[in-house]
């Protein structure tokens, strides 16, 4: 990792999605939080924060990303990677749906500061080769005295590579939160991602499920219990985030209570729609 990544304000982050943009897009809306979208090989997109909430916020980089993380993932049938690092360390933190996120951290010289059940379950929720791959993972959590965290997370996206990721040129770990920004707006296919009100978002999250294997969930039975289930777990956490004041599991409270919402009002509304007019 260069000397300018040691600086504070130098600290950069990437969220890597196990999704295209097209389904990526409403879901990153939903942060609420302006970024740029980019594809990032077969089934994988990239998101870039144009913002540095670490810099001017109270939360340090990992808390941010831990929190973006959680909400992309939330309700949705892919996982989604942070990707972070700072003055001090680097890391990585996985979010899968409702499971436990899941960090491993190196120190900036490199040293590891994580557990191997970490990488494990990194093998397990990614899709990864569960021989070799895991080989390669419990690799990045052994000293060694030449590779620094910006080495560990490239050796990560190495693992990661064999999975379809496949970073734009200048993506990557080690840069500043403007230089990725600055790279990620010439990127063929990027797009802005910016807040453009609940009618537009939620009206392109619906297209996107309607045509995804989600679809089923949408009414009945299954799609009333599903809604439940994120509103009671989005109102504690919604309160628990107000008190810690965290912007993070705030966003991730809001998109919990936002699916269970929707889930509730769609299914009245497609069975009201199912209904015959009266006196028909």
């Amino acid at each position: 990792m260069s000397s300018e990544a040691f600086e504070h304000g130098a600290a950069g982050a990437l969220l890597l999605c196990r999704a295209e943009p097209d389904v990526v897009e409403p879901a990153a809306r939903l942060l609420r939080e302006p970024m740029l979208l980019a594809p990032a090989g077969h089934q994988w997109s990239v998101l870039v924060p144009e913002g540095k909430p670490w810099v001017h916020g109270d939360e340090p980089v990992d808390r941010v990303l831990t929190g973006w993380a959680t909400a992309l993932a939330v309700g949705a049938t892919w996982p989604v990677l942070a990707l972070w690092w700072d003055s001090d360390r680097a890391g990585s933190t996985l979010a899968a749906g409702f499971r436990r996120t899941v960090e491993y951290v190196w120190l900036a010289n490199g040293t590891p500061a994580g557990e191997d059940e970490a990488l494990r379950t990194f093998t397990a929720r990614l899709g990864l080769d569960p021989v070799l791959d895991l080989q390669t993972l419990e690799a990045l959590g052994r000293p060694d005295s030449e590779a620094d965290a910006r080495a560990r997370l490239l050796g990560l996206l190495a693992v990661l590579a064999r999975a379809g990721v496949e970073l734009p040129p200048g993506l990557g770990p080690g840069e500043s939160a403007d230089r990725l920004r600055t790279v990620a707006r010439v990127v063929p296919g990027v797009r802005d991602i910016e807040w453009s009100g609940w009618r537009d978002v939620v009206r392109a999250e619906l297209d996107v499920v309607e045509r995804g294997r989600l679809g089923p969930w949408l009414r009945g039975p299954r799609a009333r219990a599903l809604a439940a289930a994120q509103l009671a777990a989005g109102l504690p956490l919604a309160a628990w985030a107000l008190r810690r004041r965290s912007a993070g599991w705030a966003a991730a409270a809001a998109l919990l209570l936002v699916h269970g919402s929707l889930g509730l009002a769609y299914d009245s509304v497609r069975a009201a729609d199912a209904r015959p007019p009266s006196g028909a």
